[in-house]
């Protein structure tokens, strides 16, 4: 059964969040050890037949940025079939190295790309897919997944932040590996949570 998972701003080779910091702390020696981090924990969930939604900022590295083919290096290594949200950090030229350099899944291709965003349905429920946070108003049965903000939440419910240091993860009732990819239903469990905490506050 294939399944779907959603991630952004892995920010593969970025030296500059090595450590304790408010912007995205990343408890690292090393961007090598970071890398892999985030390899193991996508590929402890994530296996062939699965789809991972990454709604953006790949790779970045701001004294050397890795060459398209680094990134293509560390691509490969994950499980699943892949559909990029293009992010700030990401670019087009990167995007036609990929699909030119797909390595292909059982006769198709592995990557999948996005200028902009896309919207997919899940559990009754409108996933609109972007990399900045949406103001999406009053909506009914959508939620906004999104990236962008690192160690940062949008206080409406019904944006969540996928990204690899979002805050939002500890409203799960049992932690992931950092790095994870997140489930449909880990999804719906932050939403709830943050519905309920918002709820609290404003009694």
């Amino acid at each position: 059964m294939t399944m779907i998972f959603f991630i952004a701003d892995t920010h593969f080779f970025h030296s500059d969040l090595l450590g304790d910091n408010q912007f995205a702390p990343r408890l690292f020696d090393s961007t090598a050890a970071m890398n892999q981090a985030m390899i193991n924990a996508w590929n402890a969930r994530v296996d062939d037949n699965d789809v991972v939604y990454h709604l953006g900022d790949i790779a970045m590295n701001p004294e050397n940025v890795p060459t398209n083919a680094s990134v293509l290096a560390i691509l490969v290594q994950l499980h699943g079939r892949i559909t990029f949200i293009k992010g700030n950090h990401d670019y087009r030229a990167l995007f036609k190295f990929l699909h030119q350099n797909d390595p292909g899944w059982h006769g198709q291709d592995k990557f999948k790309f996005h200028d902009v965003g896309t919207i997919i349905k899940a559990d009754h429920r409108q996933l609109f897919l972007t990399h900045y946070p949406m103001m999406m108003g009053i909506v009914h049965q959508v939620l906004n997944l999104h990236g962008h903000i690192h160690n940062s939440s949008v206080y409406q419910e019904e944006n969540i932040n996928v990204g690899v240091d979002s805050p939002e993860r500890a409203l799960l009732p049992e932690p992931l590996p950092w790095g994870s990819p997140l489930t449909v239903p880990e999804i719906e469990a932050i939403y709830q949570a943050k519905r309920a905490a918002n709820a609290k506050n404003r009694m």
